[in-house]
């Protein structure tokens, strides 16, 4: 099989390697889709302070049972189309004993502290598959990134009078986009492109605000009453939309953090204590977030196609981050195609 591998930053290669083996309770699986992250461009560009080179990337799948170890149990079959929970837990850890193995301390996740899956088979335990018998190929490929918006709509305890105010729309925006619109009367989509504030209008948001040339401030001043959003989702990773964040919020309001910047971020911290802001991370996502989006994804209303910005077949993936290197404001999401 071949395997792609970023040998350095900007640098890489593809190998022949032997079809892995499955361990009594794993699934060997044929890749179909792989969805390119955020993660994958930083470390393509030296960036991501997690990975270690040479190292195979990605962690959004869509794949095929091929072979199943002689301990997985009989529901899960060969030929069956699968979507991946890429995270490990330990078990031991804080997290992990409060029921959060999302966060676990001790957590690799697929293409950033462990071999990725740019390969044309990999092998999975069985226990974090995500099985659905009706979505595609493209759509189980967005399951991942979707649900790691939709977990961060559980950790801003979005309730159905909030206005939630999401900082990013790309793909983890927009899968916090489309949680928040499934539960709350108003979200509202913040970002400097076009395209993509339209891509949020399809994925529910009620109002979307172009930051590049409207006062962000000001227009969700008017739509909540001079009070602030409820809740505030930043998805972008910038120190300034960190302190954006804060500045938004209302009274007593809530601000989760997906993204995290590359910088220090200096804020002006009386706004914490004025406000009485809970302030949250939320990293990656749990069984219960896959299992919302597997929800959403099977009503069909919401179209891969549209999410999908460019396809690349798996020989030309070097070419892939070029791409996303030249043209990062317009691309939603890149995917590998392994047929």
């Amino acid at each position: 099989m071949k395997t792609f591998t970023i040998d350095e930053p900007g640098k890489f290669s593809f190998t022949d390697d032997e079809v892995p083996v499955c361990g009594p309770e794993e699934v060997l699986l044929r890749m179909k889709r792989m969805g390119l992250c955020g993660s994958d461009l930083k470390t393509w560009l030296g960036l991501n302070p997690m990975v270690t080179y040479p190292r195979s990337v990605g962690h959004e799948i869509s794949g095929i049972i091929e072979e199943r170890g002689s301990e997985v149990p009989g529901k899960i079959k060969q030929g069956m189309h699968v979507t991946v929970i890429p995270y490990t837990n330990c078990g031991k850890c804080s997290s992990c004993l409060k029921g959060r193995i999302n966060a676990c301390e001790y957590n690799q996740t697929m293409g950033v502290q462990r071999a990725g899956a740019s390969s044309e088979y990999i092998l999975v335990p069985w226990k974090k598959l995500i099985l659905s018998d009706t979505l595609s190929p493209d759509q189980l490929v967005l399951v991942e990134p979707m649900s790691v918006g939709f977990h961060a709509v559980n950790r801003g305890q979005v309730q159905s009078t909030d206005t939630v105010a999401v900082i990013g729309c790309g793909m983890i925006g927009l899968g916090a986009i489309t949680g928040s619109a499934a539960i709350a009367e108003n979200t509202v989509a913040i970002d400097i492109a076009g395209d993509k504030l339209n891509m949020a209008i399809k994925s529910g948001a009620r109002l979307v605000i172009n930051s590049s040339d409207e006062e962000v401030k000001e227009k969700l001043a008017e739509l909540t009453g001079g009070r602030g959003p409820d809740v505030v989702i930043e998805a972008v990773g910038l120190p300034a939309t960190f302190r954006q964040a804060v500045d938004l919020a209302g009274f007593a309001g809530r601000v989760v953090y997906i993204g995290y910047a590359a910088e220090e971020v200096s804020y002006e911290t009386k706004l914490f204590v004025m406000k009485e802001l809970d302030i949250r991370g939320s990293r990656n996502a749990l069984q219960e977030d896959f299992d919302a989006v597997v929800q959403v994804l099977e009503k069909g209303d919401i179209s891969a196609d549209k999410i999908i910005t460019k396809r690349f077949p798996f020989r030309r993936m070097g070419e892939a981050f070029e791409h996303w290197v030249e043209n990062r404001s317009t691309v939603t999401k890149i995917v590998i195609d392994y047929d």
